[in-house]
């Protein structure tokens, strides 16, 4: 192997999607030099690249605020907390200019009003000005470069990552002052458009320098698509109506909540819809606003609208559902020195509760996220000196703790077959969530004792590491919580129950632990624990 090659900074954000260009920009603003790591090629890799997608972008209006803010609370649970929806609000108002005038995004015009329409923007467009604006800050992208590990100073501060270079097959190290955590969410390569980067390696190295976790049983997002196709626009099925597969309607099926309607007769049959439910000016606008999702029925000659198709549910994790590493601080500090999360690799419960965000808000959280932990991050690395002593964190799938031998592509079907179906992870139960866990710790310690790669493999045993650690995680977490409550709902516990009115915060590998925490705002010092 060619020698590792390295490289000094003040800030690493690891991620190439929208959170990590905030992340960078922001951080470059604040002084720091920045380097940015990508899986992929930054600009094109993640989920909202190739998609088009709303943004939680309300004027600042009170009465329209207070009504945003309102429309999601009861789904989610009343988990969310107004100080974060005012922030982000505030600084998604204010990055959506920036877009427009820095960013050079051109966004349509209102012709009644002459006024920019900041709603939403196309991925694909977003994302390369976003890329060009970063570049144009003087922060250095590493495209293809996945990082495989966290490193830590003799005090247990994150101080950088160590990973591999795909193009050039050699490692590579980079030393920081501090580092953000931009990689994104975990979909369990479900084939979800754009998620074969999402496969919860943010989660993995965050848990092996002992960060928190929020949430994490509000990760169980299935999304509508297609039958065959990878294209999940969830809000487009509200047009729809569903049927069996002898033609009859299928009753109390729909996009948002009857979405479990269809989970469960999919186990049984096909599942077919139609667009039906939209006029003529609203398929036009759905037409303008994510052209990709109709290609596939356009190479198949169907219309939509009045042709129905097959469906299936695919499953979509974290990158839509709300579970991820807890932020500890206005600034989105983790529980780690050193170490800031954002976007959907962090828990987007301050905004969201435990009900998926959809696209608008998710795209406001990880705007705003990626700002203020870009920020911050440049000033904890200009109190922190140089780094000095650095270890490396990374375990399983790099350093082996036994001598027996398993390979990725074992650990990744054992893990994929416990967190995709349905009636796992969707239709919760306690009876089918435990055998699911107890599958999961097996799989787990027989990855932390024999899986061990070499080269780029190391990067797909990581992914495999990381989707069984993202789901035992998750899985500990919906047992935990004895209720249905946002999107986690136990068949066998049906009801609300008051006395949950809680986060549940997780952690660990080898022993992954739960506890419940008072509800707070970001400014608490600590999290109280609650019975």
């Amino acid at each position: 192997m060619s020698e590792a090659w390295q490289i000094d900074a003040g800030v690493l954000v690891i991620g190439g999607g929208p959170a990590a260009c905030w992340a960078a920009i922001h951080a470059r603003e604040a002084g720091a030099e920045v380097v940015l790591v990508d899986k992929g090629y930054c600009g094109t890799s993640g989920a909202t690249a190739p998609a088009g997608t709303g943004v939680w972008y309300v004027a600042p209006d009170p009465a329209a605020r207070a009504a945003a803010k309102a429309s999601r609370e009861e789904l989610g649970g009343f988990l969310a907390d107004h100080h974060w929806m005012d922030r982000v609000l505030d600084q998604t108002y204010a990055n959506m200019r920036r877009l427009a005038e820095e960013g050079r995004y051109p966004f349509p015009v209102d012709p009644r009003t002459g006024n920019p329409i900041r709603t939403g923007v196309q991925g694909p467009e977003y994302m390369r000005r976003m890329r060009a604006w970063v570049r144009r800050l003087g922060v250095r992208i590493v495209d293809h470069a996945p990082a495989l590990e966290l490193l830590v100073d003799r005090d247990g501060t994150v101080r950088g990552a160590a990973g591999y270079l795909l193009r050039e097959h050699r490692d590579y190290r980079v030393h920081a002052g501090a580092v953000v955590l931009a990689t994104g969410g975990c979909a369990f390569l479900s084939r979800a458009l754009g998620t074969n980067v999402d496969t919860g390696d943010g989660t993995l190295m965050a848990a092996e320098v002992g960060a928190r976790f929020s949430g994490m049983e509000f990760s169980n997002a299935y999304g509508i698509a297609a039958k065959g196709s990878t294209v999940t626009k969830t809000a487009y099925y509200r047009y729809a109506t569903f049927f069996h597969e002898d033609g009859s309607i299928l009753e109390g099926a729909g996009s948002v909540q009857g979405r479990s309607v269809i989970a469960r007769t999919l186990l049984q049959e096909r599942v077919f819809a139609q667009l039906d439910r939209a006029d003529r000016t609203t398929q036009e606008q759905m037409r303008r606003g994510q052209p990709n999702f109709f290609l596939q029925f356009d190479r198949r000659g169907i219309d939509p609208f009045t042709q129905r198709f097959e469906v299936e549910l695919l499953a979509e994790g974290t990158v839509r559902g709300t579970g991820g590493i807890e932020v500890v601080s206005d600034e989105c500090a983790t529980s780690v020195s050193g170490l800031y999360a954002a976007g959907d690799a962090a828990t987007r419960e301050r905004i969201c509760g435990g009900f998926t965000g959809g696209g608008s808000h998710n795209a406001a959280w990880a705007m705003s996220s990626g700002s203020w932990a870009g920020r911050a991050a440049a000033r904890f690395a200009r109190r922190g000196g140089r780094p000095d002593g650095l270890t490396r964190a990374g375990r399983t799938g790099l350093r082996p703790t036994g001598s027996g031998r398993i390979g990725a592509d074992e650990v990744l079907a054992a893990a994929r077959a416990e967190l995709l179906p349905v009636e796992k992870n969707y239709l919760r139960h306690g009876d089918r969530i435990r055998p699911a866990l107890a599958a999961l710790d097996a799989v787990w310690a027989e990855a932390a004792a024999g899986l061990r790669a070499t080269g780029e493999d190391r990067v797909r045993a990581r992914q495999a590491a990381a989707i069984t650690a993202v789901g035992r995680l998750m899985y500990r977490s919906a047992l935990a919580r004895t209720e249905s409550r946002g999107m986690s709902k136990r068949a066998d516990h049906p009801e609300l129950d008051p006395a949950q009115h809680h986060h549940i915060l997780s952690g660990g590998l080898d022993e992954v632990w739960t506890v419940a925490a008072a509800l707070r705002s970001a400014d608490a010092p600590t999290v109280a624990a609650v019975a």
